[in-house]
């Protein structure tokens, strides 16, 4: 059972997802989100510069049989805000305001990486490209996602 008083209680959702140690304490109040479990979302490389994830096209197809087009925004977007609130630090947080995508192919079997590389790190916004490929490193899809950077309230 999960419940807010379960000490580390995301750390099997952590481990799951390939979270590195380094950055249990950071996510260790609120795991990596349903969704990413969901989804099959699994972590590669970790930083607010360049972040790297896989996922399962099985499991997050549309009726075509193909990765579903919304299967592709998903994996930009967590990709795009984790890397926007390692960037933001202990004291501010990433809040999405803005994320747009293009499909360039389809693909029907397999896993699929997602590049996330910072186009722009600021003291407000950060910006960051989401490149999405098949296992031959073919282009699927180019996302981008803006995070605005807020101080946490007290």
């Amino acid at each position: 059972m999960m419940d807010n008083f379960t000490p580390n209680r995301f750390v099997d959702q952590l481990n799951e997802a390939g979270v590195p140690e380094e950055f249990h304490d950071w996510l260790s109040a609120h795991g990596v989100g349903d969704l990413v479990v969901k989804m099959g979302i699994r972590f590669t490389e970790m930083g607010a510069e360049r972040m790297v994830a896989t996922m399962p096209v099985e499991g997050n197809t549309q009726v075509a049989g193909i990765l579903h087009g919304g299967a592709h925004v998903v994996l930009a977007e967590t990709l795009g805000s984790f890397a926007a609130s390692l960037h933001a630090g202990k004291d501010r947080h990433a809040v999405g305001i803005e994320v747009g995508a293009t499909h360039h192919r389809s693909v029907a079997s397999g896993t699929v990486t997602g590049t996330c590389t910072a186009i722009h790190l600021g003291g407000t916004l950060a910006t960051h490209e989401i490149v999405i490929t098949d296992e031959k490193g073919r282009r699927l899809s180019t996302a981008r996602i803006t995070n605005m950077i807020r101080d946490n309230r007290h």
